[in-house]
């Protein structure tokens, strides 16, 4: 889509192809760590690797985080500078969020190489087997972030520039890209499940040795980076778009300081939403799981990757409200804009909605698929009843967050997340499981009504319109 199409024609219709595609790569891009999950629980160390995953995700996605908020900035401006039809600074500033990530994907890397056991053991309180799988994972993941920070920025890129389609059609094949990996990074030239049978011979030909869990870390590592040297391809040679020069790749702090003058909030909220899924996983460990037996964990950490469909389903269709709001903001169509983000939330909140029916409907199904145990069916069931139904409402807190920073209001929408999560949230968690002792399906139950939380906050500062004005 041009800037035209995104600031002219009907708002619920235009949301919706500009959406679709974006929630759908979402959506994908996501599946990611479900395509890992579905691997290494297939190794003999199955539950303590699921134990150990799901304790990285939550890790590994404060880099993710960082990015995405480098990306929300980068539409906010882009989209702006798109549908005032200002090229230069355009170019200008898409050239430099790509070397402003570049910069922050050393430094996130460098922790994730010296400092996972650190994380993994001290911080996260991961004990025995699953701490070495843990570890292992992290520093591939961690240390190879870079992937990720450019994989979310030359998407975001595409999508602020009317090219939606084509980063969907980047996160598609980096999952498919991944899915062959896994096979045979995962488990090499060794046995393979039935599906998987044709890893074998092609591994032992290309001498790629059995890696288990870290050798989910190396396949996505590489899924993600193929898309990204095809999407700098693109956006180079696009035409009408920001061509590649190198004088856009000095360092200029005009351009730096105005994505991170909107990044910050944005990235600290998304760093905060994480830090308190890793105070739920802190508990989860400390107060439910025991060396012998990971299966409370082990049921979390399948949960958490289900739920973060969810979430990256609302970030596709927060990423298509952001862009609608900037580009109309920057044509002067306030109204246009607002109705942009309510049609994007509504859109996100039906998409929940059948994910959250298939999860509780076939809730059995998807938890033996994944682990057979009974012990993690049970947990899993628990958690899917209670916080499943409240995935919805998560769904609509992350699209009008996202419609909020279009407008570049990132501040507003960083003290309404936290101010739920940390005044109010955590805390309850928190005294609940460490002075009332309360059991994990209690805990469960706050963690559902953070979510109804969040959404009725966001709402009511999304109707009252005062982000438009940032």
């Amino acid at each position: 889509m041009t800037p035209a199409t995104l600031a002219q024609g009907r708002v619920a219709s235009g949301v919706f192809r500009f959406g679709a595609p974006l929630a759908i790569g979402m959506l994908l891009h996501g599946s990611f760590n479900l395509i890992d999950m579905f691997m290494v629980a297939r190794l003999p160390e199955g539950m303590s690797a699921l134990a150990a995953l799901g304790l990285c995700d939550m890790l590994a996605a404060l880099a993710t985080i960082v990015s995405q908020g480098v990306s929300t900035a980068s539409v906010a401006i882009v989209s702006r500078h798109h549908g005032a039809g200002e090229r230069t600074a355009l170019r200008r500033v898409t050239w430099q969020s790509l070397v402003l990530v570049g910069l922050l994907s050393v430094g996130f890397g460098l922790v994730g190489l010296f400092g996972s056991g650190l994380m993994v053991r001290d911080m996260m309180g991961a004990k025995g087997q699953v701490a070495t799988l843990a570890v292992a994972y992290l520093e591939v993941m961690l240390g190879g972030c870079f992937s990720i920070f450019f994989l979310l920025q030359v998407t975001a890129l595409l999508r602020a520039l009317g090219h939606a389609k084509t980063a969907a059609a980047l996160l598609v094949g980096g999952n498919a890209l991944n899915l062959v990996l896994d096979v045979f990074f995962v488990f090499g030239s060794g046995p393979a499940p039935a599906p998987f049978g044709f890893g074998p011979p092609i591994a032992a030909a290309l001498h790629i040795p059995r890696l288990g869990v870290v050798g989910a870390a190396w396949a996505t590592l590489i899924a993600r980076s193929v898309p990204v040297v095809i999407g700098l391809v693109l956006i180079a040679r696009r035409r009408g778009g920001p061509r590649f020069h190198r004088v856009y790749l000095r360092p200029r702090w005009r351009e730096i300081s105005a994505i991170l003058h909107i990044a910050w909030p944005s990235s600290l909220e998304l760093m905060l939403r994480v830090a308190a899924v890793l105070a739920f996983l802190a508990l989860v460990a400390s107060r439910f799981t025991t060396t012998s037996d990971p299966s409370v964990l082990s049921a979390y950490s399948i949960c958490l990757r289900l739920e973060m469909m969810v979430l990256f389903v609302g970030l596709g269709w927060g990423a298509a409200a952001s862009s609608y709001v900037g580009t109309n903001v920057g044509a002067s169509q306030l109204e246009r804009a607002k109705r942009a983000g309510y049609w994007a939330a509504l859109f996100g909140a039906l998409s929940a909605l059948i994910m959250v029916g298939l999860y509780v409907g076939y809730a059995d199904s998807i938890l033996a698929f994944f682990d057979a145990d009974a012990r993690v069916a049970s947990v899993g069931r628990e958690y899917l009843m209670r916080v499943g139904p409240s995935y919805v409402l998560l769904a609509v807190a992350v699209v009008f967050s996202q419609a909020m920073a279009g407008a570049g209001a990132t501040r507003l929408s960083l003290w309404l997340d936290a101010g739920v999560l940390w005044l109010l949230v955590v805390p309850a968690a928190l005294l609940g499981a460490l002075v009332f002792h309360i059991t994990y399906a209690t805990l469960f139950s706050v963690m559902a009504l953070g979510n109804l939380l969040g959404a009725m906050v966001f709402f009511v500062a999304y109707r009252e319109g005062s982000f438009l004005r940032s």
